[in-house]
């Protein structure tokens, strides 16, 4: 099921079909195949605008509990007051890992402890349980 996301290319403000960013690739898995409700696609907001991110990032986190990781949860990763990156915790048998995409990396899941080994400082967040 993760195929189309591991193929998709990164891209710059990218929201998908055919390519994402990081909050792209977010959005889609959270709707696509957990069947969470669609988050804002915020456009305009990219790693080139870091002010965008920093407003995003305050207007979301504000609506969304902070959660251990689960399935869903989103995976924010900070410097500071400013979010650069995020990725979505998924199930990969019976371990959480994190899907994320980056123009170093391009798409790829890893483990949790491998994901929060590569930032400073990880938080996750949900906006609402995986649907049933």
């Amino acid at each position: 099921m993760l195929t189309k996301y591991l193929l998709a290319p990164y891209v710059d403000g990218g929201r998908g079909p055919a390519a994402f960013d990081c909050w792209g690739l977010c959005i889609a898995v959270r709707h696509e195949l957990l069947g969470l409700p669609l988050l804002p696609r915020l456009d305009g907001v990219d790693r080139h605008n870091p002010k965008a991110c920093i407003k995003a990032y305050r207007a979301l986190s504000g609506e969304m509990e902070v959660c251990e990781p689960e399935p869903g949860a989103i995976a924010a990763v900070l410097r500071g007051r400013y979010c650069p990156h995020v990725g979505v915790v998924i199930a990969i048998g019976d371990r959480l890992a994190v899907l994320e995409t980056n123009p170093g990396s391009g798409p790829r899941w890893l483990y949790l402890r491998q994901f929060e080994a590569n930032y400073l400082k990880v938080v996750y967040y949900r906006d609402q349980p995986i649907p049933e």
